[in-house]
């Protein structure tokens, strides 16, 4: 197993994608990636092997779910839900050449305390006035980034991002309405609704502010107990909560689907399609894994700490990911830093968390950092739970496909050409998986 003695760290932006460099080198060597063993999903930690759906269901399942809660995400406070308080900002009809109504809410998940809201921005198809399915997807630069409309409400929970450090509220607002659509290519919203989905986002900072301050803003406070400071060691990390806040959001819809909202009742959310780039890409998984009512779940370029195997240490690896962002997981993972052997499970466990339930892993031939074979590996190795669960998992899949040809069944994957990014490419072969499994 490689080792990495790590002496310095300079950190290198590019855009969300940040990139630490160390004194020694990430490995890109196929020839050196160290032997390892994965845990067999359908073996449980007694030694006793999974026959049945009811075994795993019952038995094996919990016992993953635990690892992971346990020693790498960590675990989130107990919530009564539909116990928040919203408010509809506004609901406008014909916005996007005509083709949708635009709907932005408060939502605020801890009921009476109205400081730290969650903004929605819901784009649903005008065309039918029938429950339509709905891709969830939580963005990196406030609302205002992932379109062009002049009138969607700037994301100010961006004001915590250390550049902002230090500027009245009035010029961090124009900054980020200057920058109105800057990740407008990433989400084809019109495409999206012409499919006849519904396309809901929030910004990840209105949940839990990505960078180490201590776990002090954000929702992590909220749920200190009296002389709490920070989460204990097997408490929540920020992936876990930007999961939480997708469930948040999910229940409002839920609650809307009761009459609680106009217009709001018309996402199904019964149909809903969880999406995550990068390390939302980490956070989709984790919330598609530990919460069933997401029926299909994306994962973009999610890398290590999300449909990566860690045991390979290829790119970046479970020691580079603590120490360039210790917020991320719980505590307890970082005792796995340059020690992947150790962990008890890997993240093909984490996609067969989400069995039977639909799932989609992207990769991109340039982002080797977020080690695409690996991440192909996870998803192969997902299959048999998938297999026993009734579906056709992986389908047979053997071998690493070429770029852009996508592969599988229920489990399904692509490498495309390019970098480390989310493109019109990637949003066709999401649109026809959800096709199959999303629509009547």
């Amino acid at each position: 197993m490689l080792k990495f003695r790590i002496y310095a760290i300079t950190v290198v932006l590019f855009g969300e994608f940040i990139m630490p460099s160390y004194a020694s080198d990430p490995n890109y060597d196929e020839s050196k990636v160290p032997e390892y063993t994965l845990p067999d999903s359908l073996v449980m930690r007694n030694g006793e092997r999974v026959h049945s759906s009811e075994m795993w269901t019952q038995k094996r399942r919990p016992e993953i779910l635990h690892l992971f809660r346990e020693e790498m995400f960590g675990k989130t406070p107990k919530y009564q839900q539909n116990t928040m308080d919203s408010e509809i900002v506004e609901m406008k009809e014909n916005t996007l050449n005509g083709k949708a109504h635009r709907l932005q809410i408060r939502l605020y998940p801890i009921k009476n305390n109205h400081s730290f809201p969650i903004t929605i921005l819901a784009y649903i198809p005008q065309n039918t006035s029938e429950k339509v399915p709905a891709f969830f997807a939580l963005n990196f630069k406030g609302n205002q980034a992932v379109t062009t409309d002049n009138e969607v409400i700037p994301s100010i929970s961006m004001g915590y991002d250390p550049k902002f450090k230090g500027k009245p509220q009035e010029e961090i607002l124009r900054e980020l309405t200057e920058h109105r659509g800057e990740t407008a290519s990433r989400w084809p919203i019109e495409m999206i609704l012409d499919r006849g989905y519904a396309f809901v986002t929030a910004c990840y900072y209105d949940i839990d502010p990505d960078f180490n301050d201590g776990f002090q803003n954000g929702v992590h406070p909220d749920f200190y107990v009296p002389g709490q400071t920070q989460p204990a060691p097997d408490e929540w990390g920020s992936i876990a909560a930007w999961a939480w806040g997708l469930s948040r959001i999910l229940d409002y819809f839920e609650g809307a689907e009761k009459g609680e909202g106009e217009l709001t009742h018309r996402i199904d959310p019964q149909k809903v399609a969880v999406f995550g780039h990068s390390r939302l890409g980490k956070a989709a998984l984790w919330a598609g894994a530990s919460e069933e009512r997401f029926v299909l779940v994306i994962s973009n370029n999610s890398g290590c700490g999300g449909a990566a195997l860690s045991k390979r240490a290829f790119g970046e690896t479970v020691g580079r990911i603590n120490t360039a962002f210790p917020h991320w997981f719980c505590e307890n993972f970082k005792k796995y830093n340059e020690n992947e052997s150790a962990l008890p499970f890997d993240q093909h466990e984490l996609i067969a968390l989400i069995a039977p339930r639909p799932v989609y892993i992207a990769s991109a031939l340039e982002d080797q950092w977020a080690d695409p074979k690996g991440e192909f590996l996870a998803a192969q190795y997902a299959s048999p739970v998938y297999e026993l669960l009734g579906t056709d998992g992986f389908a047979g899949t053997a071998e690493m496909p070429e770029p852009n040809h996508p592969v599988g069944g229920t489990i399904h994957y692509h490498i495309r050409t390019g970098k480390h990014d989310v493109t019109p490419y990637d949003w066709r072969q999401y649109l026809d998986f959800a096709d199959k499994y999303l629509k009547p």
